[in-house]
C-alpha cells in the first residue's frame, strides 16, 4: 500500500490506492481548498543555510510528524515509512523533592515536578509516583505534561533542535478553537519552529489509505469513533462516538479474573516462579525492599498484563454470541506473569462481544450505548444522501483495538447486512498491524513531504503577523 519513488532525486514516501490508480490526490492542495477562506497560498521564506550564505528550503530539512494519541505517542520524520519514537502517551510524575538530584535518561523536571516519559524510565517502580495523562478526551488538558513528552521526544528520539524543522502535528477531530490556537502559540513561541501545521487524525488516515473521501472507523484506547471525510475535510455533524473501546475491553478482563479468582501479579512484584499444572495455584517469591508504590502505578502495571492477554487470547466471533457455538471453540492456552497458567474458552468470544452488541455487557445500559456497527451506520446517515455512496465505499478500520482478532470480519458481516441494496459497501483494513495503530501519523508522513504541500505551512512569519488566529483560517 505505501511505495517509494524517487522524485527530483529524493525519495518520497508515496500512498498508492488499493486498486493500484495512481498516487494520493490530496484536496487540500487543490483549488477548493483556497476557496473556503485560506487566503493566498504563501511562499516559505527561504532560509540562510549553516554557512549564512547557501539557502535551503524547508523540505529539505526533514519536517517532522507528531501523532499524539491517548494510548501512545507517534513521532518521526516525514518521508519515512514508520515514527521513529513510538511511547506510551502515559508518563510517571514524582514531586521534585522526592526526586533525587540526578536527572536520568527519560526524566524531565519541570518546576517542582519530576517527569517519568517513556516505557524504560516508566516501568521503575518508585515511591509515591503517581501516572497521568496530558489528554483528556483525545484533546490536551495538561500541557506541562504535554511539554514534557515534547521536550524528551526531541532530545531523546529526534536528537536535533526544534528550529530547525518544520512540524505537522495531528489533532482530535473535536479539537477546540482555543486549543489550536494555544498549541499553534505554544510550538512558535516555546519551540521556535520554523512552520507548523494542523491536520485532523481522520484526514490523516484517510490520505494513508489513499483516499480523500471515506467514513474513518477509528477503535483506540478510550473511544470508538466514526468520522466522515468528504474531500479532505471532517464533516463535524456526522461525528458518532462511542466509549466501547480498548479500556472498556479490560475493564471487562478485569472482571473476569476477578470472577475466575485469579490475581493480576504485575512482572515488578516478582523475584522467582515456578512451573505449576494447568489451573494449580502459582508458586511464586515476591521481591523484597518494593518501594511504596501509589495505587495509580500499580493499576498502570496490571493493565499491562490485561492488554497482553487482551491481544494474545480474545477474539470476535464472526456473529453474534452464541454461548453454544462458544463452547465448542477451541481454548487458548495463556500463562500469567506469575506462573498461573489456564485454558480460555467461551470467554475469548464473551468479552469483545460488548463492542459489538452492548446489550450483552452485564451493568451496561444498553440501548443507550452503540456497538461499532451501529456507529458507523448512524454517522453515515447523519451525512448528505448525495455523498453516502462515497461513505459506504471507502469504510476505513484504524486503531489499535482493531487488531482484535476477527475484528474486520465481524465488521464486515454486520455493515452487510445494514448497507442499503443501492450503496457498494467497501472495507478498507491493512493486513499490517504497524499501518493499522500508525495510519495517522503515516497520512502526515507523506502529506507533509508532498511538493505540493509546502505552500500549506503556517510560516513563522506568517504566524508573527497574523498571530495564533491563522491556525484557523490556514488548518481546516
Amino acid at each position: 500500500m505505501i511505495s517509494f519513488r524517487p522524485e527530483n532525486g529524493r525519495t518520497l514516501l508515496r500512498s498508492r490506492r488499493m486498486d493500484n490508480s495512481p498516487g494520493l490526490w490530496c484536496p487540500l492542495l487543490h483549488p477548493i481548498y483556497k476557496s473556503k477562506g485560506a487566503g493566498p497560498p504563501s511562499v516559505i521564506p527561504r532560509r540562510p543555510g549553516p554557512d549564512g550564505q547557501g539557502f535551503h528550503l524547508f523540505h529539505e530539512v526533514g519536517a517532522l510528524v507528531f501523532d499524539i494519541g491517548s494510548f501512545s505517542v507517534r513521532a518521526g520524520y516525514a518521508g519515512e515509512d514508520c515514527p521513529k519514537a513510538d511511547f506510551p502517551t502515559t508518563v510517571g510524575l514524582l514531586a521534585a523533592e522526592e526526586g533525587g538530584g540526578l536527572e536520568l535518561e527519560g526524566e524531565k523536571e519541570k518546576k517542582g515536578k519530576i517527569f517519568h516519559i517513556d516505557t524504560n524510565a516508566l516501568h521503575v517502580p518508585r515511591d509515591g509516583a503517581e501516572v497521568m495523562s496530558p489528554l483528556k478526551n483525545g484533546m490536551i488538558e495538561d500541557w506541562e505534561c504535554f511539554r514534557a513528552i515534547l521536550d524528551h521526544t526531541y532530545s531523546k528520539h529526534v536528537k536535533s533542535e526544534p528550529n530547525l524543522h518544520p512540524v505537522l502535528m495531528s489533532e482530535a477531530p473535536w479539537n477546540t478553537r482555543a486549543k489550536r490556537e494555544k498549541l499553534t502559540e505554544l510550538m512558535f513561541e516555546q519551540y521556535n519552529i520554523p512552520a507548523f501545521f494542523l491536520c485532523k487524525t481522520a484526514v490523516l488516515t484517510a490520505f494513508a489509505n489513499g483516499r480523500s473521501t471515506g467514513l474513518v472507523l477509528d477503535s483506540g484506547a478510550t473511544h470508538t469513533t466514526a468520522i466522515p471525510v468528504h474531500d479532505g475535510y471532517v464533516l463535524q455533524q456526522g461525528i458518532v462516538k462511542s466509549p466501547l473501546a480498548g479500556d472498556f475491553i479490560s475493564m471487562q478482563c478485569r472482571e473476569l479474573f476477578q470472577e475466575m479468582a485469579i490475581d493480576i501479579i504485575p512482572p515488578y512484584m516478582i523475584a522467582a516462579k515456578e512451573p505449576v499444572r494447568e489451573g494449580a495455584p502459582p508458586n511464586w517469591k515476591k521481591k523484597e525492599k518494593l518501594p511504596q508504590v501509589s495505587k495509580s502505578w500499580h493499576n498502570y502495571m496490571c493493565n499491562e498484563v490485561i492488554q497482553d492477554f487482551q491481544a494474545s487470547v480474545l477474539q470476535v466471533s464472526d456473529s453474534p454470541y452464541d454461548e453454544q457455538v462458544a463452547a465448542q471453540m477451541p481454548t487458548v492456552h495463556y500463562e500469567m506473569p506469575n506462573g498461573y497458567n489456564t485454558d480460555y474458552g467461551a470467554e475469548r468470544l464473551r468479552i469483545p462481544e460488548g463492542l459489538f452488541d452492548p446489550s450483552n455487557v452485564k451493568g451496561l445500559s444498553g440501548n443507550t450505548m452503540l456497538g461499532v456497527g451501529h456507529v458507523v451506520t448512524t454517522s453515515i446517515g447523519m451525512c448528505d444522501i448525495d455523498i453516502r455512496p462515497g461513505l459506504y465505499g471507502s469504510v476505513i478500520v484504524t486503531g489499535g483495538n482493531t487488531l482484535l482478532q476477527g475484528f474486520t470480519d465481524r465488521l464486515n458481516r454486520e455493515l452487510s447486512q445494514k448497507t442499503p441494496p443501492s450503496m457498494r459497501l467497501k472495507l478498507i483494513a491493512s493486513n499490517s498491524t504497524m499501518e493499522r495503530k500508525f495510519s495517522p501519523w503515516i497520512g502526515g508522513s507523506i502529506l507533509a513531504s508532498l511538493g505540493t504541500f509546502q505552500q500549506m505551512w503556517i510560516s513563522k512569519q506568517e504566524y508573527e503577523e497574523g498571530g495564533k488566529q491563522c491556525v484557523e483560517r490556514k488548518c481546516p
